[in-house]
């Protein structure tokens, strides 16, 4: 009777210890889980490549694909941009560099690029990289990695060809190729105050532009992409365009509404 109590003790023992360890293991992936909700990140998605990238790449890349637009600029000329970018600053836009390079594209101010705060702001480092490529002789017909070196004269000519498939892929997602390849997450927060529009800002990159007015399906995608890499800065929760809705859990859903504009909704004001 003894040794059954043993054994009965031993089992009972065990399935608390085994009953313990899947709550444990539950608990440790809800949190798991919250914490994926709430970290800030963007992935990029076209077919079977994935990237992630963070929220200050995303707004950088969606500024060089909305100027390129705004200049007329083939996509050939985005995914240029986009990897010396990548190469340069690692899409972040650097107050340092080698002697006196700054900015995105790390453009010298000593070598005509403009001035320190001009290079210092993505529009414009995106406008003088864009019109420096347009005076390369057929640069149209060139790989990546050769446009790139042709315009920055860099001492690394090979090392622009790691981030071509990278900025090819950010290319499609952020000049409206395809539907939602851009998609970030971070954790929603209201303002204090009314949050300022993002069109004064959209429109000196890419050029005059509405909300709620009929779009081209490339050019609404655009416009949505750019939206949703500055969702954050401009408390934006909601993104809608053809047919599809996005929020800062960072994931695009269907929706039953089709208008051909891109619309959003930004978080009220916290009355204090």
């Amino acid at each position: 009777m003894r040794s059954d109590r043993r054994i009965a003790v031993r089992v009972v023992a065990s399935a608390l210890v085994f009953a313990a360890l899947i709550v444990a293991a539950i608990e440790i992936r809800v949190a798991m889980e919250k914490n994926t909700i709430q970290a800030s990140l963007c992935r990029v998605t076209v077919g079977s490549s994935q990237y992630v990238i963070d929220l200050a790449q995303a707004a950088n890349a969606t500024t060089i694909a909305a100027v390129g637009k705004r200049l007329d600029m083939p996509d050939h000329a985005v995914t240029i941009a986009l990897a010396t970018a990548l190469q340069e600053s690692q899409l972040h836009n650097l107050a340092y560099g080698d002697r006196d390079s700054l900015g995105l594209f790390q453009q010298r101010p000593s070598q005509g690029w403009g001035t320190a705060a001009q290079v210092m702001n993505p529009r414009y480092a995106a406008s003088a990289f864009f019109k420096a490529l347009e005076r390369i002789p057929r640069w149209q017909t060139m790989p990546v990695t050769d446009a790139a070196q042709a315009v920055q004269h860099s001492n690394a000519p090979q090392a622009y060809a790691l981030w071509a498939p990278l900025a090819r892929t950010l290319a499609i997602a952020t000049t409206g190729e395809t539907a939602a390849g851009l998609s970030c997450q971070f954790s929603s927060t209201r303002s204090s105050t009314t949050p300022a529009s993002p069109l004064p800002a959209l429109t000196r990159e890419l050029g005059p532009s509405s909300l709620s007015v009929p779009e081209s399906t490339a050019r609404g995608w655009t416009i949505a992409t750019w939206l949703v890499a500055h969702a954050d800065q401009y408390h934006i929760t909601i993104v809608h365009f053809a047919g599809r809705q996005w929020t800062p859990r960072g994931v695009w859903t269907a929706t039953a509404n089709h208008d051909p504009g891109v619309d959003i909704t930004q978080a009220a004001a916290v009355r204090k």
